[in-house]
């Protein structure tokens, strides 16, 4: 149950985030395309207006009356296609004198008439993005099904020899169209692209998981044979320290020695010469070349013997030789742990400030001390 939770908030998060991320790069690239569309009608509607007036200007300086004139541009113009843009001519009080559509021939240009708006000297693409935005606004909440019909002004060009200015127009409602359309595309492609992403990270997470759950497991199982180990040593511990106890209360009273035991060693307190009984040894350990002698009720003195010396005169069923530095005896032991790899870690009473630790080559011998 934990898992589906945590998967179902894994996949909200990516969601959220993706959703975040998605929709700057949505609105910036729906921007850029916007900006770089505008920028081509520009550029084109500005060389086809400079062309035409040029051509025009030609005509004039040849002496070809204005009539005719005006009658061949009606003629080219006539039948263009109003789909994304095209040219009408105006004279300088603002009548149209030639346009794609012959009923407006004759009209004045206005602000308020809805195939002509003010222009500025020089349009950039950012700005004519700007006045799309409004005139669409204005569409669609003012008369939606002209929309059709209208068109801006983007750019003019005056008519040398002449009062006649050309005129580019841009059809808003095609623009527009246009622009919906690469939105469209884009919500589409982002759309996709979150469904994929999203699943995709949400398998790949699952999979990750999974393998991390597996690893874990058999980890888990490991430290479960190792906690398992342990509490047998720490049982067997028990179980041999009353051995101990037991053998103690057999051997009392016997007067028989054993030559190759000790029963007391002679250690030094400060100045004063004091044999210790064995029984009483808790551990016995090197420091700095000196021997000491731990006593169960944490007394310490020292001894001029090393410790292979000692441990040579010691019962080896009572006492444990760690490692190089430690003799341990089985009363001390109060737990037994994992250190390091494979490596165990004796804790003692009274405790002792240096670590004991037995390695893993010396743990076999060890478990076969306490019988195990």
């Amino acid at each position: 149950m934990r898992k589906d939770r945590l998967y179902f908030y894994t996949f909200l998060s990516v969601a959220l985030i993706y959703m975040i991320i998605a929709s700057l790069a949505f609105r910036l690239l729906v921007k850029e395309s916007t900006h770089r569309l505008l920028e081509t009608h520009l550029e084109f509607n500005k060389k086809e207006a400079k062309s035409f007036a040029i051509l025009v200007g030609q005509q004039l300086a040849y002496g070809i009356s204005q009539d005719s004139i005006i009658d061949n541009i009606q003629q080219s113009l006539k039948g263009t296609d109003l789909k994304m843009g095209f040219l009408s001519m105006y004279d300088w009080s603002g009548k149209i004198v030639a346009h794609p559509d012959i009923k407006y021939v004759g009209q004045f240009a206005s602000t308020n008439n809805a195939y002509v708006s003010s222009v500025t000297d020089d349009l950039s693409p950012e700005n004519f993005y700007e006045l799309l935005t409004a005139d669409m606004e204005n569409i669609n909440v003012v008369s939606p099904e002209d929309s059709g019909d209208r068109s801006k002004v983007i750019f003019l060009y005056p008519i040398q020899n002449s009062d006649w200015i050309v005129a580019g127009h841009a059809n808003i409602s095609n623009i527009g169209l246009q622009i919906a359309d690469f939105k469209r595309q884009f919500f589409v492609v982002f759309i996709v692209m979150g469904l994929l992403v999203i699943l995709s990270s949400v398998f790949v997470l699952r999979l990750l998981g999974s393998t991390y759950e597996k690893r874990l497991e058999l980890k888990n199982e490991k430290l479960e044979d190792e906690v398992i180990n342990l509490s047998k040593l720490n049982r067997a511990v028990g179980n041999y320290q009353q051995k101990v106890i037991e053998k103690e209360d057999t051997v009392e009273g016997n007067t028989e020695d054993n030559n190759n035991t000790k029963k007391r060693i002679l250690t030094y307190i400060r100045n004063e010469l004091v044999p210790v009984p064995i029984e009483e040894i808790a551990y016995i350990y090197t420091e700095s070349t000196i021997t000491y002698l731990i006593c169960t009720d944490g007394r310490r003195s020292t001894t001029n013997l090393s410790l292979d010396e000692l441990f040579s005169q010691l019962d080896e069923s009572y006492f444990f030789r760690a490692n190089r530095q430690f003799i341990i005896a089985i009363s001390s032991i109060e737990k037994i742990v994992k250190y390091g790899n494979n490596q165990l870690k004796i804790l003692v009473t009274p405790n002792s400030e240096t670590g004991i630790i037995i390695s893993k080559n010396k743990a076999a011998e060890f478990k076969r001390w306490l019988d195990l």
